[in-house]
């Protein structure tokens, strides 16, 4: 018996899929949930086989949860996605239901998982995301993962982020919290108005800047309100003057 979960902030979107799902002898149905933090939670429980996946809801979206969970069952997308996301699936054997979908396609696309699933072939979300992520869209919020719970970070409360190793630092008034992404990837999804890479090693909130100050021939020391200080390379000081208009 393979175990599923679906995953959908609308009720009407949760009911099709259990009914299409009633075709089939072998899968049992282990919770519907209508939204990402809910779904971690259940995932983590009951460690299903299979999940319908729904791409835009409320609190994190479908990519943000396949981000921070530590089980990888295989996903079918349940989403009204453009094509650049299902071009994502089609390249990297994970399947996809586009809405409205019909009931032909739905049992398609269970059968086709369901065969990996019997031949043990592992998910890999990693291409998945990242060719989703290639629209460059502005963050509004950041999922991390904190112990056992998950913690959406608005990016207005974002003091500046710094490289470390494998992993980027978000300080916020909160707390430090670790995400694995590159900084090239905060570069280029948050809004260059109000975030802006300082160092290799920096991304501020020029928001949050109180003071700047030479430290040593060409750089500079950036004090921020919360007392911190990040050094700014000398072409990270000449973008910061040209942005602030100093």
């Amino acid at each position: 018996m393979i175990r599923a979960l679906i995953v959908d902030d609308e009720e009407p979107a949760r009911l099709l899929v259990r009914k299409f799902l009633s075709d089939f002898t072998g899968i049992e149905i282990v919770g519907e949930c209508e939204d990402g933090f809910s779904a971690a939670k259940c995932i983590n429980e009951h460690r299903p086989e299979m999940i319908f996946l729904d791409v835009q809801m409320p609190k994190i979206s479908g990519f943000e949860l396949l981000e921070i969970i530590e089980h990888k069952p295989h996903v079918i997308f349940t989403t009204a996605y453009d094509s650049y996301a299902i071009k994502a699936f089609d390249e990297n054997a994970v399947d996809y239901l586009l809405k409205p979908f019909s009931r032909e396609r739905f049992a398609e696309a269970v059968r086709k998982v369901m065969a990996r699933i019997s031949n043990q072939i592992d998910q890999n979300y990693s291409e998945v995301i990242a060719l989703a992520e290639g629209k460059t869209e502005i963050l509004q919020r950041i999922a991390v993962k904190s112990g056992s719970r998950i913690e959406v970070i608005p990016v207005g409360g974002v003091i500046f982020l710094e490289s470390e190793g494998d992993y980027v630092v978000i300080h916020t008034k909160e707390g430090r919290f670790l995400k694995e992404k590159t900084m090239k990837y905060f570069e280029q999804h948050l809004d260059p108005n109000t975030f802006i890479r300082i160092h290799r090693s920096y991304i501020i909130n020029v928001n949050e800047i109180s003071r700047i100050e030479l430290f040593e021939k060409e750089s500079y020391l950036i004090k921020l309100k919360n007392g911190a200080q990040v050094k700014a390379s000398n072409a990270g000081y000449k973008a910061l003057k040209e942005m602030l208009n100093i």
